[in-house]
């Protein structure tokens, strides 16, 4: 993609140094992967494989994998463009309050927790009303809980709203 003569570059980072922290840190969860079967146990028992037998080898997979992408990455053009910074911007709009909803979960329940990032979505992203906001932040929680606490009888993770209201 060429920018004409008047057009300031494009800034953001090249798809290059994307896709090589991507393969090195898939590298990293390989090589963890396979530390832990390491210390499990990788051989054959009487029984049969060891516990860390099958994740060694998975590992392993996922490493070769991560060296071949990081191979590719540095062989393959490095001058494009992977994002301009706006983009990512966007992106982050959506992952820290998703990653804010994931580390609150086991804290405030997944109720309460679900409401609040419904609520903030809408607000912050959506530009709905109040009045809307709030009815649908606390019906879809109320649906979920039936749905999945009632009908199907699989419990979800709660909080102390829910044990202060005995569910």
């Amino acid at each position: 993609m060429s920018n004409p003569p008047n057009e300031p570059q494009s800034t953001g980072p090249r798809h290059r140094t994307v896709e090589v922290w991507v393969a090195l840190c898939i590298l990293a969860l390989g090589a963890i992967t396979m530390i832990g079967s390491l210390q499990v146990g990788i051989g054959w028992g009487a029984e049969g494989p060891q516990s860390g037998f099958f994740p060694f080898y998975v590992g392993l997979i996922i490493i070769a994998a991560s060296v071949i992408n990081v191979v590719r990455a540095w062989a393959g053009p490095g001058a494009r463009l992977f994002a301009e910074w706006d983009q990512l911007a966007q992106v982050r709009k959506v992952v820290i309050p998703m990653a804010i909803y994931v580390a609150a979960v086991p804290w405030i329940g997944i109720y309460v927790a679900s409401a609040l990032l419904i609520a903030g979505f809408m607000r912050w992203l959506g530009r709905y009303s109040w009045l809307f906001t709030l009815c649908l932040s606390v019906a879809l929680p109320i649906v979920i809980y039936v749905t999945f606490e009632q009908w199907f009888l699989v419990p979800l993770p709660k909080g102390p709203l829910e044990d202060l209201l005995g569910l």
